[in-house]
């Protein structure tokens, strides 16, 4: 795990902005993550901050479509009150780290503004249950699909803000 960690890390601080023949653009993104889990054993949850950093690219097909494959380290979990029986709920916090491999397609709508959808391919590296200040491991599933769905704004500069 610190392993991958410092391998971002010298990523991040030695990759810039490339622009390579034919309009494919790669460069990093980094952003925050309000995550949130539902169970039938939690009383109670509320959502947790993390985030994501990774390596991205975006490969234009014409002026209106392109394919934006991306790699991230992601963060997410939450902090919930499991129910119990005759005690009071006990409360827990769910920290969850994976490396996400989202392959999307971008559809623009206007020069800069574009529509975001496709899946995202997830696979757990860390996972962690603290409650009672003891911990406990393996509580995650180890691979998990899903779909994306945003709005992108990208700038002349080349950075771009989006929501997803």
């Amino acid at each position: 795990m610190k392993n991958t960690l410092l391998i971002i890390g010298l990523i991040i601080f030695t990759f810039t902005t490339v622009n390579a023949q034919k309009g494919v653009d790669f460069g990093v993104k980094g952003g925050i993550n309000f995550s949130n889990m539902t169970s039938d054993y939690f009383a109670e949850n509320d959502s947790k901050t993390g985030f994501h950093i990774g390596l991205i690219t975006e490969i234009p097909f014409g002026d209106k479509f392109s394919v934006q494959p991306e790699i991230l380290y992601s963060r997410q979990g939450t902090k919930a009150k499991l129910l119990t029986i005759g005690v009071s709920s006990i409360p827990s916090e769910y920290n969850l780290d994976y490396i996400q491999i989202p392959v999307l397609a971008k559809i623009y709508i206007v020069k800069n503004l574009s529509l975001e959808v496709g899946p995202s391919f997830s696979f757990l590296v860390k996972d962690e249950e603290v409650m009672n200040s003891v911990t406990n491991s393996n509580i995650g599933n180890n691979f998990e699909f899903s779909g994306v769905l945003g709005v992108s704004y990208k700038l002349t500069s080349g950075i771009f803000g989006s929501l997803r």
